[in-house]
């Protein structure tokens, strides 16, 4: 039985047999008003924390704001178009990784951090909510108004809820509320060496 939602089903198809979770997630800009049970928002965390990491190092960190007060706090450092829609989302959440450990330069910081938020999406989308990664915002702002140490590289700006109708965004947002397609294998992995057709 299918578990792809109605809007998934008409834009997405995969190529061959994956987890439906991995169509099912993508990036509304639509959020419900409605708040994320605690419980609910430690399990998308408690997934990140189980990510992947060279040496163990575990550079990511997540700064989230649940409350309006906390939300406001983060409102000055977003550029205007995606404040238009993400003032509405319960959950934002700034995503830091650590560049240094006490060898040096921890060259795979952001690498780590990707497969942090790659998790932190999908146990979201299995949660039954959505999320939306932006990097329209003003980083150095951000790191002044949320303390975050030099030490810590500003990877992304997420907005976390429940998923509302597309009616509810400005104009000129409406048609663009669809899951959107990807590039097909043969775009993206080569084999032996760079551009070589995969067989």
């Amino acid at each position: 039985m299918s578990t792809l939602k109605t809007e998934v089903a008409q834009a997405r198809q995969a190529a061959y047999p994956i987890d439906e979770v991995n169509l099912n997630r993508w990036s509304p800009r639509s959020f419900l008003e409605k708040e994320v049970p605690e419980t609910t928002l430690k399990s998308v965390l408690e997934a990140a924390r189980w990510a992947p990491s060279a040496f163990n190092f575990q550079p990511w960190r997540f700064i989230v704001a649940r409350t309006r007060e906390e939300r406001e706090t983060f409102f000055p450092f977003i550029n205007e178009f995606n404040r238009s829609w993400c003032e509405k989302a319960p959950v934002l959440v700034l995503i830091v990784s650590k560049k240094v450990s006490d060898k040096g330069d921890f060259v795979s910081h952001a690498f780590d951090t990707g497969s942090a938020w790659g998790l932190f999406a999908m146990e979201a989308t299995r949660q039954g909510l959505a999320t939306h990664a932006m990097l329209g915002f003003d980083q150095a702002k951000a790191r002044e108004i949320l303390g975050v140490p030099e030490e810590y590289a500003i990877q992304a700006l997420v907005a976390l809820g429940y998923q509302g109708p597309k009616e509810n965004l400005p104009d000129g947002m409406r048609e663009r509320e669809v899951p959107s397609p990807r590039l097909p294998i043969e775009e993206i992995a080569f084999q032996g060496s760079f551009g070589r057709p995969l067989k």
